[in-house]
C-alpha cells in the first residue's frame, strides 16, 4: 500500500456512508422515528378516547352508524351524501383487503415504545401496508363531502381522528395511515366517475326568462298543504323570506287557497307533493303567475329536478329573480261521462295501465303505514294482480299493454318512471310501453330493470312531441303526477312548450 493512501481498513465498505443511503431506506427510518415519536407522547385524554374511537370503526361500524344518522335528517342531499360515502367506503374497503394488503407484506410495528393502555385489546393479524381504517375513514368522509360539503365538514374530524387512532394504538406506521387515507379518497373520486354527483349533472338553467326579484319575499303568497307534514321547512322558508305570506291550508282546500292567493299575489308559491304542485302549476298558468316550488311531499320530482331541495334553494332564487321557462304536459280525452272533453295537465307523469292502479293502493296504504312502505306494498300488490291488459288502438291497430307511460321531457335513468330529468324545457315526451301478454309482473320487472334503451317484445320506447290513443273502453284510469282520474275514447297526450316561468336557482350556472 503507498504511503500515502488513505487507511479503509476499519471502514465496512458493504453499506453505503450515512448521507448516500438509498431513498427508501431513509424514508423508512424517518416512518420509523416519526411512529416512536407519536407512541412515546401524551396527549391529555386521548389515551381513553382514540383506542375506543379506533375499535369503534372495525369493519366500518363506526360509518354506517355515521351514515344512518346523516340519512335521519330526511334531506335529499343528506341522504345522497350518506349512501355515496357507505358507497365510497365499500369501494376502499375492497381495494384494500384484495389489493393493497396482499401487495406490500410489511409488518406491523413494534409495540415496546408504545403504553398498554393505548394498545388494542385484540391487535390486527393481517398486513401493515396500508391501513384499511384510514381508507374507509377518507373514502366515507370524501364521499360524503362531494355530495355535501356541510356534512363532509362535519364529518372530517371524526376521520382524522380514527387514522390518527390507527398510529396513537401502535397498530400502523404513520405511511400506512397516509397511503391509506389517499387510497380512500381516490375511491370516493373512482364512485363519483361511476356516479356523478348531482351537481355535476345540474339541470340547464335555460331558457331563463325575466321574473320579478322579491327582496324578503314581499309580494309572494305560498299555500301549504298541511296534510304534507312540512311545518319544519314552511318555518325556513319564513326564516329566509320574512316578508313573504304563507297560507296553512287543509288537503281538501288546496285548490280555493291557490285560486285566492292568485288574485293578490305577484308570485304563486307552493309546498306540497307533487299533486298539490301540479294544482299550482294549473292556476298559475291560468292567472299568468310565475310559480315558486317548495318540496314538501314524498317524492317531489319536479322541485329536485329543478333543483330546489329546501328553502335556502328557493329563497335565493325569489330574491334573485333567478327564473327559467319549463314544459307543461297535457292530456286531453275527447269522452266522459259528461259528454265533454277533459283536460288535464302534468309536470311529471302521466300513464296509463297497471300504474294508476299502483298510485290508488299507495294512496290508501300511506295514510296507515307512510309513503315509502306503502309504495313498496302498492308495488307488491300490482305485480301480482291476475288483471287482464289494457287494450287500446295505437294507428287504427288494436293492442294490448301493461303500462304505457309518458314523462314530461327526457328522463335520464333506467326504469319505466325513472327519477332524473336534466332539461325541462325539451319538447318531448318520453313514452315507455310494456306490451300486454303472460306474466305481467316478469314483464314490468324486466323493463324496469332493463331500461328504455333495452329493445325487445315485451317494451318499447320513443320520444314523441305528441302520441294519441284511441278506443279506451269506458272508466280508463289514468295518473298524472300522483293523481288518478278516469277518461275514455281517444286520448292525446302532448306539450305546452315552455309555457310555464318557475323560480330555481342559477348561480354558477352557464
Amino acid at each position: 500500500m503507498c504511503a500515502d493512501s488513505p487507511d479503509v481498513s476499519g471502514l465496512d465498505l458493504s453499506r453505503p456512508a450515512a448521507g448516500h443511503r438509498p431513498f427508501k431506506a431513509r424514508l423508512v427510518s424517518f416512518d420509523g422515528r416519526l411512529f416512536e415519536a407519536v407512541a412515546t407522547r401524551h396527549w391529555p385524554g386521548a389515551d381513553r378516547v382514540l383506542p375506543r374511537l379506533s375499535r369503534s370503526a372495525n369493519h366500518g361500524v363506526l360509518w354506517f352508524a355515521a351514515a344512518a344518522g346523516i340519512a335521519a335528517t330526511r334531506t335529499p342531499r343528506a341522504r345522497r351524501a350518506a349512501v355515496r360515502g357507505v358507497a365510497s367506503l365499500a369501494l376502499a374497503s375492497a381495494t384494500i383487503n384484495t389489493l393493497g394488503k396482499r401487495s406490500v407484506r410489511r409488518a406491523r410495528p413494534l409495540l415496546d415504545s408504545v403504553p398498554l393502555i393505548r394498545q388494542l385489546k385484540r391487535q390486527p393479524i393481517t398486513t401493515s401496508f396500508p391501513s384499511g381504517h384510514a381508507a374507509s375513514a377518507a373514502a366515507f368522509a370524501t364521499g360524503v363531502a362531494l355530495e355535501s360539503r356541510a356534512w363532509g365538514a362535519a364529518v372530517a374530524p371524526l376521520a382524522t381522528a380514527v387514522a390518527v387512532s390507527r398510529v396513537y394504538t401502535g397498530a400502523h406506521f404513520p405511511s400506512d395511515v397516509l397511503v391509506g387515507g389517499a387510497l380512500g379518497a381516490g375511491a370516493a373520486f373512482a364512485v363519483r366517475g361511476l356516479v356523478p354527483t348531482r351537481a355535476q349533472l345540474a339541470p340547464p338553467g335555460r331558457p331563463r326568462v325575466t321574473a320579478p326579484a322579491l327582496p324578503g319575499g314581499a309580494g309572494l303568497v305560498l299555500v301549504t298543504n298541511s296534510g304534507a307534514g312540512t311545518p319544519q321547512r314552511v318555518k325556513a322558508l319564513r326564516d329566509a323570506l320574512p316578508e313573504a305570506e304563507v297560507v296553512v291550508a287543509e288537503p281538501a282546500d288546496v285548490g280555493a287557497e291557490l285560486e285566492k292567493a292568485a288574485a293578490r299575489a305577484t308570485v304563486l308559491g307552493v309546498c306540497g307533493g307533487d299533486g298539490t304542485v301540479n294544482a299550482a302549476a294549473r292556476v298559475a298558468l291560468h292567472h299568468g303567475l310565475p310559480l315558486a316550488v317548495l318540496p314538501g311531499g314524498t317524492l317531489n320530482h319536479f322541485a329536485y329536478d329543478l333543483g330546489v331541495e329546501d328553502a335556502r334553494d328557493l329563497a335565493g332564487a325569489v330574491e334573485a329573480g333567478d327564473a327559467v321557462a319549463v314544459d307543461v304536459g297535457r292530456f286531453t280525452a275527447d269522452g266522459s261521462k259528461s259528454g265533454e272533453p277533459k283536460e288535464g295537465y302534468f309536470l311529471n307523469t302521466f300513464s296509463l295501465g297497471v300504474y294508476p292502479e299502483l298510485v290508488r293502493q299507495r294512496e290508501h296504504w300511506s295514510p296507515r303505514i307512510g309513503g315509502k312502505p306503502a309504495s313498496v306494498l302498492a308495488a307488491l300488490k300490482v305485480l301480482r294482480s291476475d288483471e287482464h291488459p289494457l287494450t287500446a288502438q295505437f294507428r287504427g291497430k288494436d293492442r294490448a299493454l301493461w303500462l304505457l307511460f309518458a314523462g314530461n321531457c327526457t328522463y335520464h335513468r333506467p326504469g319505466l318512471t325513472p327519477g332524473r330529468r336534466l332539461d325541462l324545457a325539451d319538447g318531448l315526451l318520453d313514452v315507455r310501453i310494456v306490451h300486454g301478454g303472460r306474466r305481467p309482473g316478469a314483464r314490468l320487472l324486466a323493463a324496469a330493470l332493463t331500461g328504455p334503451e333495452v329493445r325487445s317484445p315485451a317494451q318499447a320506447a320513443a320520444r314523441l312531441p305528441r302520441l294519441r290513443v284511441d278506443g279506451l273502453g269506458e272508466g280508463t284510469a289514468v295518473a298524472f303526477d300522483g293523481e288518478v282520474t278516469h277518461v275514455e275514447g281517444s286520448l292525446l297526450i302532448d306539450k305546452l312548450p315552455e309555457a310555464l316561468t318557475v323560480y330555481r336557482p342559477l348561480t354558477g350556472v352557464r
